[in-house]
């Protein structure tokens, strides 16, 4: 009995460490896995960051551009309004009284126009204030839905045991949101070097045709689509006498545009024509609701999104058709939009200087 009494004590003994020593592991590994999921959540909110910097640089640079008009103009008006009152003062004691009235008026009237000015572009200023706040809106949606959901499937990867088969959908999902987050960051990349871009040197004579097939396709694949269902391509050959990455930027964006905003299965046309001048005319169609002929010209500003429930819908940051209009402008071009004739959709058509390939 003592006997059995004592191998009954050394098994609990030993089921008493083991335990413990099942317990340490465990706890070591929770704490790893806990350390993974900080070093994680520490990048991703350092990224984060590093995003918001560059954001707010590019919104005090547009704050400061806009508002230099405003101010110059208003220390103007209050060097008048000096003036008024000094010539007032001085016409109280003179004799020639009709000819200071007329100045006096004058003067006066220009104060006037100059208030008017002022106004107007106060206006300006509080609607690009509003686009401004939509904007960081928007960015910081874009941020987060992304940065979100890799922190959700790297922390699912690291504590829970997954077949090889959700492994893969796991790493296509992360995959996706990564490239989404990458887009976006190359788009307000873009915008802060737009000024550095013209005082670049060494153009060459770009074909038309592969670059723009290349964006499609770059495009088609960051939305996991079939470029051969959704991209019809009907292009003369042309070349373009400019910097490469001018024209990538340029077609990518239109081409992104065009796909985010047709049809629920979008449909996209690209034709490619040379005018008799030399010029190379670019269209790009979609099959989707059209732009509201009141606002084709401020599409093309920063920030601008529209106000329809389509449009909000999306998401986006105002800055795609904004860089397509400076880069074009840049390269001696233009870029307009219109609806098509033939079905409902839109035309953005962009003129540039080229010339037909010999």
């Amino acid at each position: 009995m003592k006997m059995d009494i004592g191998v009954l004590m050394t098994g609990r003994r030993i089921l008493g460490t083991r335990i413990g020593k099942e317990t340490v592991k465990s706890s070591a590994e929770q704490q790893q896995n806990e350390g993974r999921s900080a070093a994680a959540k520490s990048s991703v909110a350092a990224d984060a960051r590093s995003t918001n910097r560059g954001t707010e640089t590019l919104m005090r640079k547009v704050r400061r551009g806009r508002l230099r008009l405003p101010i110059t103009l208003s220390v103007v008006l209050m060097i008048l309004n000096v003036a008024l009152m000094v010539f007032w003062i001085i016409l109280a004691a003179q004799i020639y009284w009709w000819t200071a009235l007329a100045i006096g008026t004058v003067v006066f009237v220009l104060i006037l126009v100059g208030l008017s000015l002022y106004l107007v572009l106060t206006i300006k200023e509080v609607r690009l204030n509003q686009r401004q706040s939509d904007f960081i809106d928007s960015v910081t949606h874009e941020l987060k839905t992304p940065l979100a959901s890799l922190r959700l499937y790297l922390e699912t990867l690291q504590l829970r045991q997954l077949s090889e088969e959700q492994r893969g959908e796991f790493y296509v999902t992360m995959k996706t949101e990564l490239e989404r987050l990458d887009h976006l960051i190359s788009q307000l990349l873009e915008v802060k070097r737009l000024d550095a871009l013209g005082m670049q040197s060494d153009p060459e004579d770009i074909l038309l045709e592969p670059l723009i097939r290349h964006c499609a396709k770059l495009e088609c694949n960051r939305r996991q689509l079939d470029i051969d269902q959704v991209c019809e391509f009907d292009i003369e050959a042309a070349t373009v006498h400019t910097r490469r990455i001018l024209l990538e930027m340029i077609f990518r964006n239109v081409i992104d545009n065009a796909i985010k905003y047709g049809g629920a299965v979008p449909k996209i046309q690209i034709q490619v024509r040379v005018s008799s001048g030399g010029r190379v005319i670019s269209r790009v169609m979609d099959n989707g609701e059209g732009v509201d002929p009141e606002i084709r010209k401020e599409i093309f500003k920063i920030f601008y999104r529209g106000e329809s429930e389509l449009e909000r819908r999306k998401t986006g940051t105002g800055l795609g058709l904004y860089i397509v209009r400076t880069l074009v402008h840049l390269l001696g071009g233009k870029v307009t939009v219109h609806d098509r004739l033939d079905q409902p959709g839109s035309v953005f058509a962009i003129d540039l200087p080229g010339k037909a390939e010999e």
